[in-house]
């Protein structure tokens, strides 16, 4: 089963936030908050809300019956698409301006479990490891 969190129209340029997101894509939950935890960008505070709200979502899914700790949750999909541009004027010299572009962004997280729920028809797919 899996579980969407988005969130949207954030002040700051996609480029910058995919910098963050790149290291949480594909990796455990609470490996992910922790390398959110320790870096030092203001990327990481938004996605650390984000990823700890999607983990909520799943949770809330299930009516609060089963907790995530238990079912191996894991990021599947994380992506950042650019939002809407707000275009404002600076004074340049002779009489002329430049225009500021203040970039948005949205985030949207996608979380999974790895280990099946019993009694859910949607069923997580269970990752096989092939041995050469």
């Amino acid at each position: 089963m899996q579980a969407v969190a988005k969130l949207k129209n954030v002040t700051m340029s996609a480029r910058k936030m995919r910098l963050v997101v790149d290291n949480i894509r594909g990796q455990k939950v609470e490996d992910a908050i922790n390398i959110l935890r320790f870096t030092k960008k203001e990327a990481a505070v938004w996605l650390e809300k984000l990823v700890r709200s999607a983990v909520a979502n799943w949770e809330y899914k299930l009516e609060g019956n089963e907790s995530a700790d238990e079912y191996n949750l894991y990021i599947k999909t994380a992506f950042v698409d650019g939002g809407t541009i707000v275009k404002r004027f600076r004074p340049a010299p002779h009489g002329r301006a430049h225009r500021i572009r203040k970039r948005t962004n949205h985030v949207t997280i996608i979380v999974e479990n790895r280990i099946a729920v019993p009694g859910v028809d949607d069923q997580a797919v269970v990752v096989e490891e092939v041995i050469n």
